[in-house]
């Protein structure tokens, strides 16, 4: 069994799995506020204490705010504590080159807000296009709000190599980057995963079982066609066809299937503690629909995959030519597959 803490920072402990905010935001349908908290609680309850969230998805903040207050009135402040909380910091791509110190402090006190907190515990700065090179200056400001004791940890989110690392030689002391990691994408073990053991940096890894695709819903099922459902589940389906295509997928899930047969999970399970014997990950961030799947999603820190599985699971990835470029790299294309699906000012109007 591996671990169930990480601990990411000085005296800063997380729970191994983390619960995502995504699905709770607007484009996953009608959200019933008060079971959705009691849903955050309930996943609190399972031993998944840590929660990811952004700026930029719309009412998530608030609904986790009013789970940390539901938690304090009922059980005390200490235990409220013990949750932690970790936000995103996303400047809408119109604003990049006019980004300002007034800006970046606007954003996190905003969160702060809508988080009822008066300390946020990590902020994951993203940044959409490098030919603006301010992101060093928006990464310096964030950190004077870390000095003030507004924020507890800095990181960043989807920084490529080469990135990652002029931040790093500025001196902004970040604890972890956020990233996509799964046994379709293994675009952060290229060269950033080096990079973040040189400097003591740990990956918070999203996308670990695809949108859904890693799951027994899709195994032995046709390829869909285009429109799917909703743009998650567009944006993991490129990314299995970069993997290799639907056979090659086809594939890589009856291996799963045969690693979960033998550890009495599903598929999804697997997939994560995949991603999570991987260097420098710290945690896997994931979706829960409602209390069942976040009882599900805490087995993901009980099980530890053997050589056998590992083997079998390595011998399908040999067989994918890999996803090109480094990480995040085919999203920041605007003109290309992946980044034309994208939304980039989802922060527009108030700031």
């Amino acid at each position: 069994m591996m671990a169930k803490t990480f601990e990411l920072g000085s005296g800063y402990t997380i729970s191994r799995v983390i619960r995502g905010g995504w699905q709770l935001a607007g484009g996953h349908g009608t959200i019933d506020r008060q079971q959705a908290v009691t849903d955050l609680i309930a996943t609190f309850d399972a031993g998944i204490f840590t929660y990811d969230c952004a700026d930029i998805y719309t009412g998530v903040e608030e609904l986790i705010g009013a789970a940390r207050l539901r938690l304090a009135n009922e059980r005390g402040l200490d235990v409220a504590a013990r949750m932690k909380v970790h936000t995103k910091l996303v400047p809408d791509l119109e604003r990049l080159a006019s980004i300002s110190r007034d800006y970046i402090r606007s954003i996190v006190d905003q969160s702060m807000r809508r988080l009822k907190t008066e300390r946020l515990d990590l902020v994951q700065f993203h940044w959409w296009d490098y030919s603006q090179p301010r992101y060093i200056d928006a990464m310096g400001w964030l950190n004077e709000m870390r000095a003030e004791g507004k924020v507890r940890n800095v990181g960043t989110t989807n920084f490529d190599t080469q990135r990652l690392s002029e931040i790093l030689s500025a001196g902004v002391p970040v604890v972890s980057q956020q990233l996509q990691y799964s046994v379709l994408d293994q675009r952060p073990a290229k060269g950033l995963a080096g990079l973040a053991a040189d400097n003591g940096v740990s990956f918070l890894c999203y996308g670990s079982v695809a949108g859904g695709f890693l799951s027994e819903k899709w195994l032995g099922a046709a390829e869909p066609s285009m429109p799917l459902e909703n743009r998650s589940l567009v944006k993991y389906k490129l990314i299995i066809d970069d993997f290799g295509g639907w056979d090659l997928f086809q594939h890589l899930l009856g291996t799963l299937k045969a690693a979960s047969d033998r550890h009495s999970v599903d598929i999804a399970t697997v997939a994560s503690a995949w991603v999570l014997g991987q260097p420098q990950v710290a945690a896997v961030i994931v979706g829960a629909r409602n209390q069942a799947h976040a009882l599900a999603n805490a087995r993901i820190m009980e099980i530890a995959l053997s050589a056998q599985d590992r083997a079998a699971i390595g011998t399908v990835i040999a067989e994918s030519s890999g996803l090109e470029g480094d990480v995040y790299t085919l999203e920041r294309d605007r003109h290309g597959r992946h980044g034309s699906i994208m939304h980039y000012n989802l922060n527009a109007g108030g700031k």
